[in-house]
């Protein structure tokens, strides 16, 4: 049996990077058995939907190299591949539920259900459903229909257990008597999500549902469902919630978790793919830095951990800085030019290639070019204090080291790294000085900083005129 996976998302806004990780998850799972991968819209809820969103969704799995086999762009022999184009579907089955006795209308007023809310929070227990329309005669049914609309609701045994058995997370057994009658389809004729969802997966020949374990206590109501209808049922593979550094769900509060943010700020897309499969997926051997291409031969659903995963930045901003360092000086120049534009403005081309070369082996993101690079941009010098304690336990050696370079530097005419550098070992041989002790007193003179790119390239970069104007500083 060729397996079939899914991913689902609903068009809310951009792609948190808990849901890119399930279509990574859902895509390697598949792949890694020449499967197939379908992609479907779930908009049956059209009051959060968002102008703009499907395209986001589309931009996002296209950038970061996650194509489908069916979808929306390119449709199979399963569609329409958004659900509010199938919306003559649902209702037939959900007339099949009513009739073989498995679901009921239901009349119930907003009103009536608030107040059922309103005393289970009173009681401090969770609120379920009470059943009230379940035993409504034929008759009244009519009668009622008359007047309003009704919901569909699916009707759950009171009796006995659901159990199934989740690939992460072993056998689930859960007590019927504990499950709501939920609504299957709501009164405007919209299906909810999880009955579209089962019947969109059975139609769409799904068979391994891949999807956040929030959704591992909503799997008895499917199962339910899958057996009044006859339908056989997928494999489930419920992944690890992503959490944030205190261990709580991570949100919207926790900044840049969107995939399209992370971009903006220039993390590459393939770094970020890489970090979000090792987020709950533990490979065989040590190794963190994959390929999709290698992701998809070495990925083993059954090394999915159970445990929440943590969201870290730092972590992802390691891998990020692996794939920076290995690009090309024209990739590097094309992700963090744009940075240096926006904020500065036109800046001369052989200078900021210079500038973006030297500072590769230290960026994390793009975006972090800014704030590493500030003083080859801001006239306000400032030194270090740890610069400054050590120009004061050397002051007499850090004076004519600094001196002596003011000097020779003044009269330099060809400005190149290669002429400075020759320069500053002239200044060594000058004094009989060599080492840190040579190095540091110009580098703090220079800079104001202890550490930094390599010397000659950051006096080429800072230009005679502003260098002369910080050592000036120093020295007064």
């Amino acid at each position: 049996m060729k397996i079939r996976t899914r991913f689902a998302p609903s068009p809310t806004g951009m792609m948190h990077v808990g849901n890119l990780r399930s279509a990574i998850f859902a895509y390697l799972i598949c792949k890694k058995d020449q499967g197939e991968f379908i992609l479907r819209i779930e908009d049956t809820d059209q009051t959060r939907k968002v102008e703009g969103a499907l395209e986001f969704i589309y931009d996002t799995l296209k950038i970061c190299g996650i194509t489908f086999d069916e979808g929306p762009l390119n449709p199979g022999d399963y569609g329409p591949y958004i659900q509010s184009e199938r919306l003559d579907i649902y209702p037939k089955y959900a007339e099949q539920l009513v009739e073989q006795g498995d679901a009921y209308y239901c009349f119930c007023t907003s009103e009536r259900l608030e107040k059922l809310r309103r005393e289970a929070e009173a009681k401090k227990v969770p609120f379920l459903y009470d059943g009230f329309c379940r035993g409504l005669s034929e008759s009244e049914i009519e009668s009622n229909k008359q007047k309003q609309k009704p919901v569909i609701r699916q009707k759950i045994p009171k009796t006995g257990t659901v159990v199934y058995e989740d690939l992460v997370y072993g056998k689930m057994t859960f007590q019927n008597n504990l499950l709501e009658d939920q609504i299957l389809i709501k009164s405007d004729g919209y299906p909810t999500y999880n009955f579209a969802n089962v019947i969109d997966d059975h139609l769409m020949k799904i068979t391994h549902v891949i999807r956040a374990n929030e959704y591992l206590t909503a799997t008895p109501k499917y199962n339910l469902l899958y057996e009044a209808l006859g339908f056989p049922k997928p494999v489930y593979i419920h992944l690890p919630m992503v959490v944030d550094e205190n261990g709580r769900k991570l949100g919207k509060r926790h900044g840049a978790v969107s995939f399209m943010e992370l971009y903006e700020q220039g993390y590459l897309a393939e770094a970020v793919v890489n970090y979000l499969v090792l987020l709950g997926w533990k490979p065989e051997s040590t190794k963190e830095i994959f390929s999709l291409p290698e992701l998809i031969k070495e990925f083993d659903p059954k090394r999915i951990n159970k445990a929440p995963a943590k969201y870290d930045l730092k972590k992802l901003q390691w891998v990020n800085a692996h794939y920076i360092k290995k690009l090309s000086l024209t990739e590097l120049v094309a992700l963090v030019y744009p940075f240096l534009e926006k904020e500065y403005g036109k800046i001369d081309q052989k200078w900021a290639k210079h500038l973006i070369k030297i500072h590769q082996n230290h960026l994390s993101y793009g975006q972090e070019i800014i704030a590493i690079t500030e003083m080859f941009f801001h006239e306000d010098y400032q030194i270090t204090s740890d610069a400054k304690a050590f120009l004061e336990e050397n002051k007499e050696e850090a004076n004519k080291v600094i001196k002596a370079f003011v000097e020779q530097i003044t009269n330099l005419d060809q400005w190149e790294v290669t002429e400075i550098s020759q320069l500053i070992k002239q200044v060594g041989e000058q004094l009989n000085v060599r080492g840190k002790g040579l190095y540091m007193p110009i580098r703090i003179a220079v800079s104001g900083q202890m550490h930094g790119p390599e010397l000659p390239d950051t006096i080429y970069l800072l230009g005679k005129e502003k260098l002369l104007a910080n050592v000036e500083k120093v020295l007064n």
